[in-house]
């Protein structure tokens, strides 16, 4: 009679591996929240017949650190491989490959949040407890600028298809610098481009790249310097934009008079005039009737 190994039944993947995958992608701890980010911006998640699938992310070879840091922080087997090839952007462009081929990890990382497939318009912040920051971080650091625009202004941007991931910057830059942003699609790609300047670039970055994160090397050095910035003495701080309300075009449409308009509002006659006109002619649209 064949003997039983008497704790056979306990046996995990873990065993066999040799390595404890328990706390593989705990979007609470800062390094897997900024990866996870990083993973749904630029990475990519291919699936083919009899649970066969890969998960890869290809940057340029000057970030290859970065990826070594993903394969350490993967208790799974992973590979590095670069590449030099021509683009419609460089005669020779060097870039690096992150390979993970685990099925498991794949699960979990679907289970997140990154779909398979094509994905920008689907991704959305984690359902779960996560380190929002470091999550943002990475979506910046993968799909994001940081540094100075041509007039010298720090900047901090981010260009996204999803608007789950455009809106929920915008809700958190806005409690970390007061400063708010309205999202819209860019007429010509449907892409969302959220801008953040001056006061506002220096205290999201220095909120998002802390001393000590994982993040991109060359835009944590960028985010530090942001802080080197002053406002000439000439320069005035502009108010942030008032919205129109629906109540408040009712309102203007309703006394079709701008000075009036101005004292019933509390706003310029201009602000009255121009939105006056963008009602009448189209250019925006009209507010549903007050019932």
């Amino acid at each position: 009679m064949a003997e039983h190994e008497p704790n056979a039944h306990q046996f995990t993947l873990d065993d066999a591996l040799g390595v404890d995958t328990t706390g593989f992608m705990n979007l609470e701890d800062p390094n897997y929240a900024y990866m996870f980010g990083f993973l749904q911006a630029d990475g990519h998640l291919s699936q083919q017949s009899r649970q066969r699938g890969r998960l890869t992310v290809e940057i340029n070879a000057r970030d290859i650190e970065l990826l070594r840091d993903f394969q350490r922080l993967t208790p799974y087997n992973s590979s590095i491989t670069e590449r030099t090839r021509s683009t419609n952007f460089a005669e020779t462009h060097h870039s690096a490959t992150w390979n993970l081929c685990s099925l498991e990890a794949r699960t979990k990382l679907n289970q997140l949040g990154l779909p398979y497939g094509r994905k920008s318009k689907k991704i959305t912040p984690p359902r779960v407890e996560f380190s929002r920051r470091d999550y943002l971080r990475g979506v910046i650091d993968a799909d994001g600028s940081v540094g100075y625009t041509g007039k010298g202004f720090p900047f901090i941007s981010l260009t996204t298809a999803s608007t789950a991931i455009a809106a929920y910057l915008c809700f958190y830059a806005k409690k970390i610098t007061g400063a708010e942003r309205f999202i819209k699609r860019n007429a010509r790609d449907g892409i969302y481009n959220i801008l953040y300047t001056k006061e506002a670039a220096q205290e999201l970055g220095s909120h998002l790249y802390y001393r000590g994160c994982l993040s991109l090397e060359r835009k944590q050095t960028a985010a530090e310097s942001l802080a080197t910035w002053l406002r000439p003495a000439d320069m005035r701080v502009a108010p942030d934009r008032r919205r129109w309300k629906e109540s408040e075009d009712r309102v203007l449409l309703s006394l079709n008079n701008d000075a009036l308009a101005a004292q019933e509002l509390g706003r310029s006659e201009k602000s009255c005039y121009i939105r006056l006109w963008r009602l009448r002619t189209g250019k925006v649209p009209m507010p549903p009737s007050d019932q």
